[in-house]
């Protein structure tokens, strides 16, 4: 094969400089080209690689890093795969909803969503009329060992409803005690707040470390106290989000409170926001429980309850 024909089949390089043969073509031909392109209403464009290496000819009369834009290919971005064809629908009909929709005095318009989130359901109270007998009726078809437990025991009955920033602060401070200790602290903590309406994060965070530390809460809870205080004066958290998380977005955004853990988030959606199908899986009296129910030979692990308690077996 002749050096001329290798020369014709070698691959060109992007990044080389070519001999000039023809004028340059003027920079507003490839503005033009450019316009002609990417000015397409409503339409993306996508140009891939591939092309830029399949669309430059075999001899480019100008420089490579100047080669001029031409007109490619479009095509429309496809859905995501994954979403379903009610989802696709639900989301065209919020988007046209929110569209059409103002708000405010200066009547503007909401924008189009850009993507709609998985709805979550909020259960209802156990403290709602008929709740309790529908849970209790529940238990009892899904499994026939609790049923005679039942009996033996009367419904459950719940505590006054608290804001949910004072329950959180007294979950924090009778954390590792004992209930007559917790009991005492937890008086003495009221009692510097003003009384338990004074309990908000502003008075919370005007305590220092040392007035604390004289009603008997240690360093580390005083700043557990503060940790959640900020969250609150700061948007993180408030009472009214609390109240109408699901139990996911509860569970993830109260663990990232300094001192809160799975359990206190357990014992509070169960004794302080009082929701259904809650099971902590960390306390060891449920542990036990479950064991003996269940005839287990062993203790179950926090990593086993869940398997347990929802397969039939436990």
């Amino acid at each position: 094969m002749g050096e001329e024909t290798q020369q014709q089949l070698q691959p060109q390089s992007l990044t080389g400089t070519q001999p000039q043969q023809q004028p340059q073509p003027p920079p507003q031909e490839a503005s033009s080209d450019i316009s002609a392109v990417t000015n397409v209403v409503g339409v993306e464009t996508i140009i891939p690689v591939e092309s830029e290496l399949t669309n430059v000819p075999p001899h480019t009369n100008s420089p490579a890093t100047k080669i001029p834009l031409r007109p490619r290919k479009i095509r429309k971005v496809s859905p995501d795969p994954t979403t379903t064809e009610s989802q696709s629908e639900t989301l065209k009909s919020t988007n046209s909803t929110a569209t059409g929709k103002s708000c405010g005095r200066n009547n503007k318009t909401v924008q189009p969503l850009r993507a709609l989130a998985a709805p979550r359901i909020v259960a209802r109270s156990l403290s709602c009329e008929g709740e309790v007998e529908i849970a209790i009726r529940y238990l009892r078809n899904a499994d026939p060992l609790l049923s005679p437990l039942i009996d033996i025991h009367q419904p459950p009955t719940f505590d006054n409803f608290h804001s949910p920033f004072l329950a959180l602060t007294r979950s924090i401070l009778y954390q590792q005690l004992a209930f007559k200790a917790g009991t005492s602290i937890y008086t003495r903590f009221i009692a510097l707040c003003g009384g338990e309406a004074g309990v908000v994060p502003d008075t919370v965070l005007a305590l220092n470390a040392q007035q604390l530390r004289q009603i008997g809460v240690s360093g580390r809870k005083a700043s557990y106290l503060h940790d959640l205080a900020r969250k609150y004066q700061n948007g993180i958290l408030s009472d009214s989000a609390i109240v109408n998380m699901d139990d996911k977005s509860l569970f993830t955004m109260l663990t990232m409170v300094n001192g809160i853990g799975s359990w206190s988030v357990h014992m509070f959606m169960i004794f302080s926001l009082h929701r259904p199908d809650v099971l902590p899986i960390n306390d060891l009296g449920v542990r036990k429980g479950v064991q003996i129910l269940y005839n287990l030979d062993d203790l179950p692990r926090p990593s086993q309850m869940d398997q347990l308690c929802s397969s039939g077996i436990a």
